[in-house]
Parts: C-alpha cells; structure tokens; sequence
C-alpha cells in the first residue's frame, strides 16, 4: 500500500500555473459581446426586465386603486358616523324638549290645582 504523496513546491507552483491556464482557457473560451448568440440573450433578458416593470407597474397602478377605494370607504364610513352622531344629539334634544314641556305641563296643572 503506497502512502500519500505530499506535494513539494515545483508540484504546487505547477498545479497554480496549470490552474491560471485553465481559467483563462474558459475565459477566452466565452463569446464575444458582439455575438449573435450573446445579443439574443441580452435582448431575451431586457424584455424579460421590460414584462416584469410593466407587471410591477400595473400591480403598484392595482394597488393605488385598491387603496383611494379603501380611503373613500373610510371617509363614507366617517362621514355616515357623524351624521349618525349629529341625528342622536337631535334625538335627545327633542326627547329632552319633550320631557321638559311635559314637566312644565304637569308644574302648571299642579299650580293650577293649588289655586283653586
């Protein structure tokens, strides 16, 4: 059974060369910026960009709308509440009203009463 080699430093400065030549070999490898095949990529990816702003601008248009509907409910639902309010403040003004001239109504006729 032979044992594990440990590498001197010509086998690791070699193996740091090779590795060098290797990604520069898969650097010119790639195609140019003026290939076709490059081109169409790029233009595939900003029409992909182009679909997702516009999908993202409808969404935040949607969202807006969604919201100024939800504000109008609010103020429709805060307006309804103070005409509520003010119809109830009426209410008991009347019923107070009410009360009071029945109160002066009975004075009188017990005033009355005591006159005679």
């Amino acid at each position: 059974m032979s044992g594990f080699k440990v590498p001197n430093f010509a086998d690791r400065q070699q193996a740091a060369r090779a590795a060098k030549k290797s990604i520069l070999e898969k650097f010119r490898a790639q195609p140019a910026a003026d290939d076709p095949a490059v081109l169409k990529r790029r233009a595939e990816r900003e029409a992909l960009a182009a679909a997702r702003a516009e999908a993202k601008a409808k969404r935040d248009a949607a969202k807006a709308e969604q919201k100024a509907r939800e504000a109008e409910r609010t103020r429709l639902a805060a307006e309804q509440l103070e005409q509520e309010k003010a119809e109830q403040a009426a209410r008991e003004l009347a019923l107070e009203a009410e009360r009071k001239a029945a109160r002066d109504a009975r004075y009188a006729a017990r005033k009355a009463r005591q006159k005679r």
